[in-house]
């Protein structure tokens, strides 16, 4: 298995000069940045001392506040205080299902925005103000300009979620030195800090578990070298959502069907109070609505098992894909502020029967992490570390009958490429169409689509003739380069995979300059074309086939199939795909007859003057 080299001495460009490299949690309750110092890594902390900066914004019509500055609005003004942004990142609107006080405005496919005093902002824009808050506090305390960061994101975050959060940190100014999973981080934070030189490998878990996002992952230490053995987790779990389910019981035992937005904004901020005093005492008091609710630490747990045992289900089916039993364990280590909860580390605890590691702040871990690695990625460490990271789910692309092929399975080592050989299913075929999907079913229609664009130019054979090599490379971020050839002639097509995650098109030139512009109407188009080709197509091997056999047709035949004919010449001027199509089966109807005929006279015209003796005597 190759290793991916994360550090090459001499690097810098000059060799006494010290490069300003960050590392950055933009996490979904708190975000953070560290670096290193005099060979130390240290989180930075602000003019204040505080070194986490919770992830709000406040959007007034005349003013923005940041952090600690934007909570107190959280339940005076709800709709325009932007909290847990981290969880609208790369998802469509059809995929949040959980309760928000926001106008979100978009198509159920896109990702959405949300509607402000100031108006429309993206979850792309609000996390690229946070980002540049923390870049503005690094170059305050270090008195120098940034010149690289790396940004960790959850392990189980998909395509179109990492393209989005590097798209916020370009448009927060940062030159960004890779993605780094928040496992990942955390192994390289606590791995530099043991020895490495161990007679035998060592396997750790690593449990994430932070405001809106939930991960967990195998790792495997062995020489200084960092290997990811499988990875798991769910997007949409974290905090948050403990939160959210002490919400849900207080609902209950106050008899509450329904709260406006202020109510439900003071519910969570008392249910969060509520679970973080849990880890000190046995119980406490929950005042909303002008009442008070006793909570103990055994209905905590119970309210909140529904989603703890989610992570634990995600915990075992991990254990299988790395093919380890408890008893591989070394430790496991905590990561993340909502491990701090007396109930996760207990539940913990009793699925890997030992004591969670916890030596290192967990809400600074990852960032501890993420500094070593941009340290290093940027020159001035001559670490010879080594890391490997894995794709967190496959990728393939479309066949005949809407089926997924996988060329890169999930729990592959990254980087990677992979290549296939597909053919047409066509005579004559010139052009394909290339489905990028990821995803772990076998049906196309039930995995995410990353992607399209068509190889054209592809040398007419009879179907199955042309020999198409398709390869997917995935870089050390995780990001996905497809490319198709065709081998005989040489022409190839690329692109690469930034999904269409919801940006309209102002919002792209507004702010993404390298962004996806017009992506939906880019696909419109491709479609609009691939169908043109296909029909001009069929209109050119029937003017052929007619200069030829036009005699075996009827004058009423010739007729129908000349007006069919013309039909579909009339639509191939215009842009409605379905009225091409419909032009198209009508001319089949005509066409296909034509063509049996010609086969008829083909075959008979081969065996005219054969005898039976010819073929019986064929073989002595």
């Amino acid at each position: 298995m190759a290793l991916l080299q994360i550090a090459e001495p001499g690097q810098s460009s000059a060799p006494h000069e010290h490069r300003i490299a960050i590392g950055i949690d933009l996490g979904t309750t708190h975000s953070l940045v560290a670096t290193v110092l005099s060979g130390k890594a240290k989180v930075l902390n602000d003019q204040q001392g505080r070194v986490l900066l919770p992830s709000i914004v406040h959007y007034s019509h005349n003013n923005t506040q940041y952090g600690d500055e934007a909570k107190a609005f959280i339940t005076t003004d709800p709709k325009n205080t932007i909290v847990s942004v981290k969880r609208f990142m790369g998802r469509s609107a059809a995929d949040i299902k959980f309760q928000h006080p926001y106008t979100l405005v978009g198509e159920a496919n896109e990702m959405p925005a949300f509607e402000t005093a100031q108006g429309r902002k993206t979850p792309v824009e609000i996390s690229a103000e946070i980002l540049k808050q923390l870049k503005d506090r690094a170059e305050s305390s270090l008195n120098n300009p940034v010149n690289g960061a790396v940004i960790t994101v959850p392990a189980y975050f998909d395509e179109a979620q990492r393209q989005a959060t590097r798209d916020a940190a370009q448009l927060a100014g940062l030159n960004v030195l890779r993605l780094l999973n928040e496992p990942t981080a955390a192994a390289v934070a606590y791995g530099l800090d043991q020895e490495t030189n161990l007679a035998h490998d060592q396997n750790y878990v690593i449990y994430d578990l932070g405001g809106g996002t939930f991960d967990v992952s195998i790792l495997r230490f062995s020489q200084g070298v960092f290997e990811v053995l499988a990875t798991g987790g769910h997007t949409a779990l974290g905090g948050d959502d403990l939160d959210r389910l002490i919400v849900k019981w207080a609902k209950k035992q106050l008899n509450v069907e329904t709260l406006d937005d202020a109510e439900y904004a003071h519910f969570i901020v008392s249910a969060r109070k509520a679970k973080e005093a849990l880890s000190d005492a046995e119980s406490v008091e929950l005042k909303v609505l002008d009442q008070s609710l006793t909570l103990d630490r055994a209905s905590f747990e119970e309210i909140i098992k529904v989603a703890l045992d989610k992570t634990i289900s995600v915990c075992k089916r991990v254990m299988r894909d790395a093919k380890l039993e408890l008893d591989d364990i070394k430790n496991v280590v905590l990561v993340g502020g909502s491990t701090r909860s007396y109930a996760v580390q207990k539940a913990v605890r009793e699925v890997f029967n030992q004591e969670p590691l916890c030596t290192i702040n967990p809400d600074e871990v990852v960032a501890i992490g993420a500094s070593i690695t941009a340290n290093q990625l940027i020159g001035n460490s001559k670490d010879g570390s080594l890391l490997l990271d894995v794709t967190p789910l496959s990728l393939g692309l479309e066949t005949m009958g809407g089926l997924v092929e996988r060329l890169i399975s999930r729990n592959t080592a990254i980087p990677v490429a992979r290549r296939q050989e597909f053919t047409t299913y066509q005579d004559g075929q010139t052009a394909m169409l290339i489905h990028v999907v990821q995803g772990e079913r076998d049906l196309v229609e039930h995995c995410r689509s990353l992607g399209r664009f068509v190889l054209h130019g592809i040398p007419p054979m009879t179907a199955g003739q042309a020999r198409i090599e398709v390869t997917f490379q995935v870089d050390a971020d995780g990001l996905l380069t497809v490319a198709a050839k065709e081998t005989t002639s040489g022409i190839h097509a690329q692109i690469d995979i930034k999904p269409s995650y919801g940006l309209s098109d102002a919002d792209t030139e507004r702010l993404l300059i390298d962004g996806f512009k017009y992506a939906e109407e880019d696909k419109n188009l491709r479609h609009l074309q691939e169908t043109k080709v296909e029909a001009k197509r069929e209109l050119e091997a029937l003017e052929q086939a007619l200069k030829a056999d036009a005699q075996l047709l009827s004058t009423d035949q010739l007729a129908q199939l000349q007006q069919t004919k013309a039909k579909l010449e009339v639509q191939l001027e215009t842009t409605d795909i379905k009225a091409i199509e419909q032009a198209v089966e009508q001319l089949k109807i005509h066409s296909d007859a034509f063509a049996a005929a010609r086969m008829n006279q083909h075959i008979d015209a081969a065996l005219k003057g054969t005898k039976l003796d010819d073929w019986s005597n064929s073989d002595k």
